[in-house]
């Protein structure tokens, strides 16, 4: 129970930073949503670098852990906010846009948290 708890606490924070994020970067000028981009990418590298760093010190099984990663990290980042931005740009026929921001964002979110990892070494 208390892995839950942790788990309810981070994701509660991790949301909160996000709302503040995109609502600071979302803006109807841009056509890429620059807000949604940088948590998820953000939080790929953190991501990567917490578990990096848990493995190296053997701490993968700690309520932090769980805290930090599911919790924070989880509710950080926004797969359902990036599907929803595609199928927009989709909608009124912005392909271009469309394969750059999601193309960008698998790419980069990958590269990102092999850099969280890489940097925890």
């Amino acid at each position: 129970m208390k892995e839950v708890v942790f788990v309810f606490l981070g994701g509660g924070l991790g949301s909160v930073l996000r709302y503040f994020v995109s609502k600071l970067l979302n803006n109807e000028t841009l056509q890429i949503p620059l807000g949604t981009f940088l948590v998820n990418i953000i939080g790929s590298l953190l991501l990567g670098f917490i578990m990096g760093y848990a493995i190296k010190n053997n701490l993968t099984e700690n309520t932090n852990l769980l805290f930090l990663t599911v919790g924070i990290c989880g509710g950080f980042t926004t797969f359902s906010a990036f599907a929803s931005e595609n199928a927009n740009l989709l909608k009124t026929g912005d392909y271009t846009t469309f394969a750059i921001y999601s193309s960008a964002t698998l790419i980069v979110g990958i590269a990102a948290v092999f850099t969280g990892l890489w940097w925890a070494k």
